[in-house]
Protein backbone atom coordinates (compact mmCIF):
# COMPACT_ATOMS: atom_id res chain seq x y z
CA UNK A 1 0.00 0.00 0.00
CA UNK A 2 1.27 3.46 -0.88
CA UNK A 3 2.58 5.68 1.90
CA UNK A 4 -0.38 8.04 2.37
CA UNK A 5 0.19 11.68 3.28
CA UNK A 6 -0.86 12.74 6.75
CA UNK A 7 -3.20 15.59 7.63
CA UNK A 8 -0.30 17.22 9.44
CA UNK A 9 1.83 17.18 6.28
CA UNK A 10 -1.03 18.62 4.23
CA UNK A 11 -1.49 21.32 6.84
CA UNK A 12 2.19 22.26 6.57
CA UNK A 13 1.87 22.53 2.80
CA UNK A 14 -1.27 24.69 2.94
CA UNK A 15 0.39 27.00 5.48
CA UNK A 16 3.50 27.37 3.31
CA UNK A 17 1.40 28.05 0.21
CA UNK A 18 -0.33 30.85 2.11
CA UNK A 19 2.77 32.43 3.63
CA UNK A 20 5.39 31.60 0.93
CA UNK A 21 7.88 31.79 3.77
CA UNK A 22 9.14 28.81 5.80
CA UNK A 23 9.60 30.77 9.03
CA UNK A 24 6.10 32.28 9.00
CA UNK A 25 4.51 28.98 7.92
CA UNK A 26 6.23 27.15 10.78
CA UNK A 27 5.03 29.77 13.24
CA UNK A 28 1.46 29.43 11.90
CA UNK A 29 1.67 25.67 12.49
CA UNK A 30 3.31 26.09 15.94
CA UNK A 31 6.34 23.96 14.96
CA UNK A 32 9.98 24.60 14.25
CA UNK A 33 11.12 25.38 10.73
CA UNK A 34 13.09 22.12 10.54
CA UNK A 35 9.96 20.14 11.48
CA UNK A 36 7.91 21.88 8.79
CA UNK A 37 10.63 21.36 6.17
CA UNK A 38 10.91 17.67 7.05
CA UNK A 39 7.14 17.24 6.86
CA UNK A 40 7.02 18.85 3.42
CA UNK A 41 9.86 16.61 2.19
CA UNK A 42 7.98 13.56 3.46
CA UNK A 43 4.84 14.77 1.64
CA UNK A 44 6.74 15.25 -1.62
CA UNK A 45 8.33 11.79 -1.24
CA UNK A 46 4.95 10.18 -0.54
CA UNK A 47 3.38 11.79 -3.61
CA UNK A 48 6.45 11.43 -5.81
CA UNK A 49 6.29 15.05 -7.04
CA UNK A 50 7.84 18.42 -6.29
CA UNK A 51 5.35 20.74 -4.65
CA UNK A 52 7.62 23.65 -3.78
CA UNK A 53 10.43 25.51 -5.49
CA UNK A 54 12.77 27.42 -3.23
CA UNK A 55 16.02 29.35 -3.23
CA UNK A 56 17.61 31.65 -0.69
CA UNK A 57 15.18 34.46 -1.41
CA UNK A 58 11.96 33.04 -2.85
CA UNK A 59 9.44 30.28 -2.29
CA UNK A 60 6.91 29.33 -4.95
CA UNK A 61 4.43 26.53 -5.52
CA UNK A 62 4.92 24.38 -8.62
CA UNK A 63 2.09 24.04 -11.16
CA UNK A 64 1.30 20.49 -9.97
CA UNK A 65 1.65 21.79 -6.42
CA UNK A 66 -1.15 24.31 -7.06
CA UNK A 67 -3.43 21.45 -8.11
CA UNK A 68 -2.47 19.42 -5.03
CA UNK A 69 -3.07 22.51 -2.89
CA UNK A 70 -6.75 22.72 -3.82
CA UNK A 71 -7.22 19.03 -3.04
CA UNK A 72 -5.34 19.40 0.23
CA UNK A 73 -7.67 22.21 1.32
CA UNK A 74 -10.71 20.02 0.58
CA UNK A 75 -9.23 17.08 2.51
CA UNK A 76 -8.43 19.23 5.54
CA UNK A 77 -11.89 20.83 5.47
CA UNK A 78 -13.58 17.41 5.18
CA UNK A 79 -11.56 16.07 8.11
CA UNK A 80 -12.63 19.02 10.25
CA UNK A 81 -16.23 18.45 9.17
CA UNK A 82 -15.89 14.83 10.30
CA UNK A 83 -14.75 15.89 13.77
CA UNK A 84 -17.60 18.41 14.02
CA UNK A 85 -20.10 15.79 12.84
CA UNK A 86 -19.03 13.39 15.58
CA UNK A 87 -19.19 16.15 18.19
CA UNK A 88 -22.63 17.31 17.08
CA UNK A 89 -24.26 13.88 17.11
CA UNK A 90 -27.39 14.04 19.24
CA UNK A 91 -27.18 17.84 19.63
CA UNK A 92 -28.70 19.36 16.48
CA UNK A 93 -29.27 23.10 16.15
CA UNK A 94 -26.81 23.97 18.94
CA UNK A 95 -23.70 24.69 16.86
CA UNK A 96 -22.00 27.95 15.99
CA UNK A 97 -22.53 28.54 12.26
CA UNK A 98 -20.12 30.78 10.38
CA UNK A 99 -22.17 32.38 7.63
CA UNK A 100 -20.74 34.39 4.75
CA UNK A 101 -22.97 36.84 2.86
CA UNK A 102 -22.30 39.04 -0.17
CA UNK A 103 -22.74 42.82 0.31
CA UNK A 104 -25.72 43.07 -2.07
CA UNK A 105 -27.69 40.59 0.06
CA UNK A 106 -26.57 41.09 3.66
CA UNK A 107 -28.27 44.40 4.63
CA UNK A 108 -31.56 43.51 2.95
CA UNK A 109 -32.05 39.87 3.97
CA UNK A 110 -30.37 39.37 7.33
CA UNK A 111 -32.50 41.82 9.39
CA UNK A 112 -35.58 39.77 8.50
CA UNK A 113 -34.02 36.33 8.90
CA UNK A 114 -31.70 36.45 11.91
CA UNK A 115 -34.36 37.36 14.52
CA UNK A 116 -36.50 34.48 13.27
CA UNK A 117 -33.55 32.07 13.47
CA UNK A 118 -32.89 33.19 17.05
CA UNK A 119 -36.56 32.74 17.92
CA UNK A 120 -36.81 29.24 16.46
CA UNK A 121 -33.40 27.95 17.50
CA UNK A 122 -32.25 29.82 20.61
CA UNK A 123 -29.19 27.59 21.09
CA UNK A 124 -27.94 28.08 17.54
CA UNK A 125 -25.31 30.82 17.14
CA UNK A 126 -24.67 32.51 13.80
CA UNK A 127 -21.55 34.58 13.16
CA UNK A 128 -21.30 36.67 10.02
CA UNK A 129 -18.74 37.67 7.42
CA UNK A 130 -19.57 40.02 4.54
CA UNK A 131 -17.36 39.68 1.48
CA UNK A 132 -17.32 39.18 -2.28
CA UNK A 133 -18.49 35.83 -3.65
CA UNK A 134 -15.06 34.55 -4.71
CA UNK A 135 -13.61 35.29 -1.27
CA UNK A 136 -16.52 33.64 0.52
CA UNK A 137 -16.26 30.46 -1.56
CA UNK A 138 -12.52 30.35 -0.95
CA UNK A 139 -13.09 30.61 2.80
CA UNK A 140 -15.82 27.99 2.55
CA UNK A 141 -13.40 25.56 0.88
CA UNK A 142 -10.82 26.21 3.61
CA UNK A 143 -13.32 25.51 6.44
CA UNK A 144 -13.24 29.14 7.55
CA UNK A 145 -16.98 29.39 6.82
CA UNK A 146 -19.79 26.85 7.09
CA UNK A 147 -22.33 28.35 4.66
CA UNK A 148 -22.45 31.24 2.20
CA UNK A 149 -25.40 33.27 0.94
CA UNK A 150 -24.66 34.24 -2.64
CA UNK A 151 -26.42 35.09 -5.90
CA UNK A 152 -26.55 32.83 -8.95
CA UNK A 153 -25.55 32.42 -11.70
CA UNK A 154 -22.10 31.66 -10.34
CA UNK A 155 -19.88 28.60 -10.58
CA UNK A 156 -20.88 26.45 -7.59
CA UNK A 157 -19.81 23.08 -8.98
CA UNK A 158 -18.99 20.63 -6.21
CA UNK A 159 -21.01 22.46 -3.53
CA UNK A 160 -24.31 21.75 -1.84
CA UNK A 161 -26.75 24.32 -3.21
CA UNK A 162 -30.18 25.36 -1.96
CA UNK A 163 -31.81 27.82 -4.35
CA UNK A 164 -34.00 30.06 -2.17
CA UNK A 165 -35.89 32.59 -4.30
CA UNK A 166 -35.70 34.72 -7.44
CA UNK A 167 -34.63 38.34 -7.04
CA UNK A 168 -35.71 40.36 -10.09
CA UNK A 169 -33.90 43.48 -11.24
CA UNK A 170 -35.46 46.94 -11.31
CA UNK A 171 -34.31 49.96 -13.28
CA UNK A 172 -33.29 52.92 -11.10
CA UNK A 173 -32.91 56.46 -12.42
CA UNK A 174 -33.50 60.06 -11.41
CA UNK A 175 -37.11 61.17 -11.48
CA UNK A 176 -37.98 62.30 -15.00
CA UNK A 177 -35.23 60.32 -16.69
CA UNK A 178 -36.22 59.17 -20.22
CA UNK A 179 -35.35 55.59 -19.29
CA UNK A 180 -38.38 55.50 -17.00
CA UNK A 181 -40.95 56.52 -19.61
CA UNK A 182 -43.69 54.16 -20.66
CA UNK A 183 -45.75 51.56 -18.86
CA UNK A 184 -43.26 48.80 -19.62
CA UNK A 185 -39.66 49.67 -18.94
CA UNK A 186 -37.04 48.07 -21.16
CA UNK A 187 -33.31 48.44 -21.49
CA UNK A 188 -32.45 49.03 -25.16
CA UNK A 189 -28.86 49.23 -26.34
CA UNK A 190 -28.72 53.03 -26.16
CA UNK A 191 -29.83 52.87 -22.51
CA UNK A 192 -27.31 50.13 -21.74
CA UNK A 193 -24.54 52.57 -22.61
CA UNK A 194 -25.69 54.70 -19.66
CA UNK A 195 -25.65 51.77 -17.26
CA UNK A 196 -23.50 52.31 -14.17
CA UNK A 197 -21.82 49.27 -12.66
CA UNK A 198 -20.17 48.06 -9.49
CA UNK A 199 -16.43 47.48 -9.76
CA UNK A 200 -14.86 44.18 -10.81
CA UNK A 201 -15.34 41.38 -8.29
CA UNK A 202 -18.99 42.07 -7.49
CA UNK A 203 -21.24 39.40 -8.98
CA UNK A 204 -23.97 42.05 -9.34
CA UNK A 205 -21.80 43.66 -11.99
CA UNK A 206 -21.85 40.46 -14.05
CA UNK A 207 -25.56 39.96 -13.44
CA UNK A 208 -26.26 43.50 -14.66
CA UNK A 209 -24.27 42.90 -17.83
CA UNK A 210 -26.12 39.64 -18.42
CA UNK A 211 -29.44 41.39 -17.86
CA UNK A 212 -28.80 43.84 -20.68
CA UNK A 213 -27.12 41.13 -22.80
CA UNK A 214 -23.85 43.04 -22.91
CA UNK A 215 -20.35 41.99 -21.95
CA UNK A 216 -18.48 44.91 -23.49
CA UNK A 217 -19.65 47.99 -21.63
CA UNK A 218 -16.61 50.06 -20.76
CA UNK A 219 -16.75 52.84 -18.23
CA UNK A 220 -14.50 55.83 -17.90
CA UNK A 221 -12.01 55.60 -15.08
CA UNK A 222 -13.67 56.48 -11.78
CA UNK A 223 -17.20 55.62 -12.98
CA UNK A 224 -17.47 52.29 -11.23
CA UNK A 225 -18.93 52.04 -7.74
CA UNK A 226 -17.55 50.13 -4.77
CA UNK A 227 -20.96 49.63 -3.13
CA UNK A 228 -24.68 49.89 -3.83
CA UNK A 229 -24.86 53.12 -1.83
CA UNK A 230 -22.13 54.70 -3.96
CA UNK A 231 -23.84 53.40 -7.10
CA UNK A 232 -27.08 55.14 -6.15
CA UNK A 233 -25.26 58.36 -5.31
CA UNK A 234 -23.76 58.27 -8.79
CA UNK A 235 -27.22 57.80 -10.33
CA UNK A 236 -28.62 60.65 -8.23
CA UNK A 237 -25.79 62.84 -9.47
CA UNK A 238 -27.02 62.32 -13.02
CA UNK A 239 -24.12 60.15 -14.16
CA UNK A 240 -26.33 57.37 -15.49
CA UNK A 241 -28.83 54.66 -14.59
CA UNK A 242 -28.50 51.38 -12.71
CA UNK A 243 -30.05 47.98 -12.26
CA UNK A 244 -30.91 47.20 -8.66
CA UNK A 245 -32.04 43.87 -7.21
CA UNK A 246 -35.57 43.75 -5.84
CA UNK A 247 -34.24 43.00 -2.35
CA UNK A 248 -32.62 46.43 -2.29
CA UNK A 249 -35.52 48.26 -3.95
CA UNK A 250 -38.00 46.96 -1.37
CA UNK A 251 -35.81 48.11 1.50
CA UNK A 252 -35.48 51.73 2.58
CA UNK A 253 -32.46 52.31 0.35
CA UNK A 254 -34.22 54.77 -1.96
CA UNK A 255 -35.96 56.73 0.79
CA UNK A 256 -35.24 60.47 0.92
CA UNK A 257 -33.71 60.43 -2.55
CA UNK A 258 -34.71 61.72 -5.98
CA UNK A 259 -34.52 58.24 -7.44
CA UNK A 260 -37.33 56.18 -8.93
CA UNK A 261 -37.31 52.40 -9.39
CA UNK A 262 -39.45 50.63 -11.97
CA UNK A 263 -39.82 46.94 -12.73
CA UNK A 264 -38.47 45.85 -16.07
CA UNK A 265 -40.79 44.39 -18.68
CA UNK A 266 -41.48 40.67 -18.48
CA UNK A 267 -39.56 38.43 -18.59
CA UNK A 268 -37.55 40.57 -16.17
CA UNK A 269 -33.91 39.62 -15.67
CA UNK A 270 -33.15 38.15 -12.29
CA UNK A 271 -30.58 36.65 -9.99
CA UNK A 272 -31.24 33.63 -7.77
CA UNK A 273 -30.45 33.87 -4.06
CA UNK A 274 -28.82 30.64 -2.90
CA UNK A 275 -27.31 29.09 0.21
CA UNK A 276 -24.23 26.94 -0.38
CA UNK A 277 -22.11 24.62 1.77
CA UNK A 278 -19.41 21.99 1.46
CA UNK A 279 -20.74 18.50 0.61
CA UNK A 280 -18.92 17.21 3.71
CA UNK A 281 -20.53 19.72 6.08
CA UNK A 282 -21.39 18.44 9.53
CA UNK A 283 -24.30 20.90 9.71
CA UNK A 284 -26.83 19.47 7.26
CA UNK A 285 -29.76 20.08 9.63
CA UNK A 286 -28.75 23.68 10.18
CA UNK A 287 -28.26 24.09 6.42
CA UNK A 288 -31.81 22.95 5.69
CA UNK A 289 -33.30 24.91 8.59
CA UNK A 290 -31.65 28.18 7.53
CA UNK A 291 -32.69 27.68 3.91
CA UNK A 292 -36.31 26.98 4.89
CA UNK A 293 -36.42 29.99 7.20
CA UNK A 294 -35.22 32.31 4.42
CA UNK A 295 -37.75 30.90 1.97
CA UNK A 296 -40.59 31.43 4.44
CA UNK A 297 -39.53 34.98 5.28
CA UNK A 298 -39.49 35.92 1.61
CA UNK A 299 -42.78 34.31 0.67
CA UNK A 300 -41.49 31.08 -0.87
CA UNK A 301 -42.71 27.71 0.39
Amino acid sequence: MANLPSLRQLGYFVALAKELNFTRAAQACFVGQSTLSAGLKELEDALGIHLVERDRQNVSITPIGLEVLERAKLILAASQDLVEYAGATGKPMTATIRLGVIPTIAPFLLPAVLPEIRRRFPELKVTLREDLTANLLSRLAEHKLDFALIALPYDVEGLLVQELFDDHFWLVAKEGDPALKGKEVTLPAKMAERLLLLEEGHCLRDHSLQACKRADIRKAEGLEATSLLTLLQMVESGLGIALLPGLAVKSSLLNNSELVAKELASPAPKRVIALVARPSTAHTQEFSALANCIREQFGVT
